[in-house]
């Protein structure tokens, strides 16, 4: 039964590496002041997906695995995810910015970093997301698709972004998605990772969940919600909170769907 979750854990972080590197893709052949228009809307419909995978999946499962006796080992795992996914981006940022001295704005520092660095970067943070999703699939498998359809949700603008870097450090559009699919790809080597190192030591899982849940929770509110209040008026406003509930209630109802 435990190897056959490996028929699980494989197609769910391919799919989720290389769907989302499609769906960037087409996205790229509209002109730049239409992406400019799309990827708020994209960014605030992943913002509800994180979320939503967050409050409605993975905590209440971390919990529920954890027991009474364990419920305050799984809040300091919260803690203790935010604090480090804060130092893990303080350190990218401090390494792509720590020569352009004087620019404190993110997106600034991510557009001066070299593709090579954007690339390396997001596949250690793919290859991150595929061990946690291996690991939720080791607890439940409608969990572990839930988290994979937050993190499809969340890998497309992040696709977006990278391709455009690469694009602008003059590499070929091809060879940009090629890049781009590969370092996303480190998501199946993570997700078998998981299976082969966490598969024994399944009383960690309430844990792994936990920091699971800390990852989404953070990129949603540190990263992807700061971006969003560069926009102003309130027609903007309105159809970012509907598009947040939107990636809420998709997994609302997948979990629903799938007997969760």
């Amino acid at each position: 039964m435990q190897s056959s979750l490996l028929l699980w854990i494989i197609p769910a972080t391919l799919v989720g590496a290389v769907l989302s590197a499609l769906l960037a893709s087409v996205l790229l052949l509209f002109g730049a002041r239409t992406r400019k228009l799309l990827v708020p809307s994209l960014v605030s419909f992943a913002i509800g997906a994180l979320l939503g995978a967050a409050f409605l999946d993975l905590l209440p499962e971390a919990l529920r695995g954890a027991g009474p006796a364990r419920v305050q080992g799984v809040g300091l795992a919260i803690a203790l995810g935010v604090l480090g996914f804060f130092l893990l981006e303080k350190l990218a940022l401090w390494h792509h910015g720590h020569e352009h001295e004087g620019h404190t704005d993110h997106d600034e520092l991510r557009q001066q970093a070299a593709g090579t660095m954007i690339l390396v970067g997001t596949g250690l943070h793919n290859l991150l997301d595929g061990v946690l999703l291996g690991a939720t699939f080791l607890s439940s498998v409608h969990m572990g698709v839930v988290l994979a359809i937050a993190v499809i949700a969340h890998q497309i603008p992040q696709q977006v972004g990278d391709i455009s870097v690469l694009l602008s450090s003059g590499v070929a559009r091809g060879r940009a998605f090629m890049l781009s699919a590969l370092s996303a790809a480190t998501m199946v080597v993570g997700g078998v990772a998981a299976f082969f190192l966490l598969g024994t030591v399944e009383g960690y899982l309430p844990y792994v969940l936990a920091i699971a849940a800390a990852s989404l929770i953070y990129v949603a509110v540190a990263d992807l919600i700061p971006g969003l209040h560069r926009h102003e008026g309130a027609q903007f406003s309105v159809l970012t909170v509907l598009l947040i509930a939107a990636g809420i209630g998709l997994i609302y109802l997948t979990q629903a769907l799938l007997g969760g």
